[in-house]
Order: structure tokens, then sequence, then C-alpha cells
């Protein structure tokens, strides 16, 4: 089973839009300097996010969770001009990759970065935000989730990353057994209760939550 969705996922790939000559450098030199370079969005969701993005064409954008900048500059290619994407990286020891690539794509000025705790961050950012992608520390997902939400504007975007955690959500044995996916599961039960969104979850990658403020 697992062959055949990995199948699944290539074939998917070779018929997406390929990646910019500037992003599958960045994958390339995430792989080589990066202890988990699997963190990174990758091809197939980064046209995903930059589709979406370029349909909702923000004025302002927050990412929690930068790793190296892949997500960011994606999303940051629906933005209107003169807008703006701030992404939050706890990691100090990534920001030399992050600004590298931001700055080879040209995105200087459209893109803010923030070094340090979002949880800190976050409350010192002005929105109304119309798009949010959160893809940190899995388990404050339910924190980052309260404080952004009324910071989202009417039709804005909450994109929340790897909310099937590997299947883990599944079923309560797995979820007994890692605290993770047990947080996860919470996040995705609230998210589906909160009458203030409407929500789509898709099997993109390891879960993709979209949810449209309303």
């Amino acid at each position: 089973m697992k062959d055949a969705l990995d199948k699944i996922h290539d074939y998917c790939e070779t018929h997406t839009t390929p990646p910019s000559s500037i992003l599958h450098e960045l994958e390339r030199e995430t792989h080589l300097k990066t202890l988990a370079p699997q963190m990174l969005s990758g091809h197939l969701q980064g046209q995903f996010l930059a589709m979406l993005s370029r349909i909702q064409q923000p004025r302002l954008v927050l990412e929690i969770g930068t790793f190296t900048g892949y997500a960011a500059i994606c999303l940051a290619q629906g933005l209107q001009k003169g807008g703006t994407l701030h992404t939050i990286e706890a990691n100090p020891e990534l920001e030399y990759l992050i600004r590298k690539y931001i700055a080879q794509a040209g995105l200087d000025d459209n893109i803010q970065l923030h070094i340090g705790d979002a949880l800190e961050i976050i409350p010192g950012l002005a929105g109304p935000f119309d798009m949010v992608f959160i893809d940190a520390n899995k388990q404050e997902y339910i924190r980052y989730y309260d404080l952004v939400i009324d910071k989202v504007a009417p039709g804005g975007l909450i994109l929340s990353d790897n909310v099937l955690w590997s299947g883990k959500v599944l079923t309560a044995a797995e979820r007994e057994k890692d605290e993770d996916a047990a947080l996860i599961h919470q996040f995705n039960e609230k998210v589906l209760r909160d009458e203030r969104v409407e929500n789509v979850m898709l099997p993109l990658r390891d879960g993709l939550l979209i949810a449209r403020k309303v």
C-alpha cells in the first residue's frame, strides 16, 4: 500500500508545475546541511501553497515555523503588491540559510523574518492576516491557533501542516503511545468544532488542514 501511495505522490509531482531553480537549490542545500530535511514543504505542497496564495492574493501573511524558508517563498508568490509575509523561526542556526534564499528570490522587501519563540512574537504582530500557515512545534498548535484566530480577517485562511502525523492520529491506541499525535488530534477536533471557521482536511503529504474564517 505504501509503495502505491508513494507512486501516486511521485505521479502528482511529475504532473505539477516544477519548482523554480531557487527552490530546487534550496531543497538540495536543506538536504545537505540540516538534520531533518523531511521538514521541508517540498515541491508538491510548496506549489499547492503558492497556488492558494495566488488565488487568495493576500496583503498580509503569517507563517509559524520557517525552517529553511521553502514555504515562505512559495506563500510570498501570491502577495499583493507591497504585501508582507511575517515568518517566525525558533532556531537561530537556520537564519543564514533562510536569509540567503529570501534574497536570491528577490523577496527581501516582502518577507520579514523573526527569530525566536512564536508564542512571544505573535502577540506583538498586528493583523489582520489574510493567510496563516502553522508548521512549528506540534505540541503548541492549539496555542498558536488561539493566538491567531482573532487576528485573521473574515475570509482569511489558516493552514496547518502535519495534521495526520504519519497516520498516528487515527486510533486511540496510537495516540496513547505518541503525545504529539494525541495533541494534534485534539487540535483537529478543536478546529472542527470551532464555529468561527469552516474547514477541509487534505491527505497532502502528512496532512494539511485548511480553515477559512467565516
